[in-house]
């Protein structure tokens, strides 16, 4: 156990190895938030020297879906190995899925480098995430909410622009290079100050049956929200979905047998970390699902152009940075971060409610429709930000620190599964109802009665940490 600091006038004097592995952290995330985005402005390119045709979509598509089922994986090997091994060994991984990606002489080479990236990053998130927990306490670990919002919006507003000048100054190979760089200046300043195995855990009895079982359940959900042709198969969806349910269920029971469970029981034996992991999973399915329908609702509502409505997008991350930097400040005043993460479900539900009546109220003045949508985008954002932090701060002070690695990587899978549950229901409900405007409110206004439901099974009550050292 490890004690960096001293509280002293309600701040903690962090040493400079561990100010530097932090960087480093954020440095790893980056990279593995910024590779969706970045890739997204060069797919036509990528797409015409290729040869891709419709299979462009598996580049993507590929990353998701390693990214998510690796998730688990890698906060169970942090257990085991430290989280410097696992850190470091997912820099490389990330690094030569990098490298693969630019010398790809094919479309099926790509992917399967993709899908090297996707494992990389897994690694990279879920380290990120954890570590803090274990670098910093409660208190520091407010004050460094907005860094990790900053990395997430960075990778949100940068990434399209910055791939679309790489690949037409420098070709598309040039968007996989520049993280090789980057990678080695992770390794270089973060290695001493990451923390180490501990050497209470070890690789016997490893749970392989329940990684299988977790690969095919979280695999089936990633390929219902990636792929349209087969979410809106009357044959292929309930199949995969069959699948994924079945494979679920016994990975359940697979954990109550193991003797080394890859997702232990016992981090749901806290009734705080318990409902932190599931309201994650509905805001995840409630937010971040309808990612892809709140530009459609947006232009319905408007009769705004792409180009116009993409602009004003830009309130999403307005409202999350906004309400992040606020959290880092008023919380250290008034710390009850149950509290936070209701407001920021309250916030949801109000957002999305005023972006489902967008589509319904195209008759209004043009000034309010402008003033409800600009107001939505704002309070969806704030509810993403908001929920996010407080939750995994909720996670990280109630996690059993035997299990600390896999119960952040559960919270962390919960939204990321959430997301592609979102992104497959609603996209399957746009389309039954022949993608009107009628569907889309039906779609943003189901999403804001997830979000109002979540709201009595958020955690009540805020967990009483030791408050003079770090775990």
């Amino acid at each position: 156990m490890e004690t960096n600091s001293e509280l002293s006038s309600g701040r903690s004097a962090v040493a400079p190895k561990t100010e530097l592995a932090f960087f480093a952290l954020m440095l790893g995330m980056l990279l593995a938030q910024l590779d969706t985005n970045i890739v997204v402005a060069a797919l036509p390119r990528i797409g015409a020297d290729l040869q891709a045709g419709s299979a462009i979509a598996g580049v993507t598509a590929a990353y998701l879906l390693t990214v998510t089922v690796t998730t688990p994986i890698a906060g169970k090997l942090g257990d085991i190995l430290g989280r410097r091994a696992v850190f470091v060994g997912a820099v490389l991984t990330f690094a030569v899925g990098s490298l693969a990606c630019a010398l790809a002489p094919s479309m099926l080479a790509l992917v399967a480098a993709r899908a090297l990236q996707g494992i990389g990053g897994a690694g990279l998130i879920v380290t990120a995430v954890s570590t803090l927990g274990v670098l910093f306490d409660r208190t520091e670990l407010i004050r460094r909410q907005i860094w990790l919002t900053a990395v997430m919006a960075i990778a949100a507003l940068a990434g399209p622009p910055l791939g679309g000048y790489l690949t037409e100054s420098a070709g598309w190979p040039a968007i996989f290079l520049v993280n090789l760089p980057v990678c080695v200046l992770a390794i270089a300043i973060g290695y001493r100050g990451l923390p180490g195995r501990d050497g209470t855990a070890g690789m016997r009895g490893f749970d392989i049956r329940g990684v299988v079982l977790m690969l095919v359940a979280t695999s089936g959900i990633v390929v219902l929200g990636s792929f349209d042709s087969v979410a809106r198969s009357v044959v292929l969806a309930p199949a995969v979905l069959i699948l994924a349910t079945t494979a679920g269920v016994a990975f359940v029971r697979q954990e109550h047998r193991a003797t080394n469970p890859l997702v232990p029981p016992a981090i749901f034996a806290s009734p705080g970390l318990a409902r932190s992991i599931i309201v994650t999973g509905i805001s995840g399915t409630a937010l971040f699902g309808t990612f892809t329908f709140v530009p459609l609702a947006v232009i319905a509502g408007t009769g705004y152009g792409i180009s116009t409505v993409s602009t004003m997008l830009v309130a999403l991350t307005a409202g999350q940075l906004v309400i992040t930097a606020t959290f880092s400040i008023v919380a250290r005043k008034f710390p009850r971060v149950a509290a936070w993460g209701r407001l920021g479900l309250v916030l949801g539900v109000l957002g999305l409610g005023l972006l489902a009546v967008l589509p319904r109220i195209t008759a209004a003045p043009g000034p309010v429709v402008l003033a409800i949508a600009i107001t939505g985008l704002v309070l969806a954002g704030a509810a993403l930000g908001l929920s996010m932090q407080a939750y995994t701060l909720l996670g990280i002070t109630t996690a059993p620190p035997e299990h600390f690695g896999s119960a952040m990587a559960t919270l962390t899978l919960f939204r990321l599964l959430g997301g592609s549950i979102g992104a497959a229901i609603f996209g399957w409900l746009l389309i039954t109802m022949s993608g009107s405007t009628a569907a889309l409110t039906a779609v943003l206004g189901t999403a804001a009665l997830l979000l109002a439901a979540a709201i009595p099974l958020a955690p009540r009550q805020d967990p009483e940490p030791p408050t003079d050292l770090v775990i």
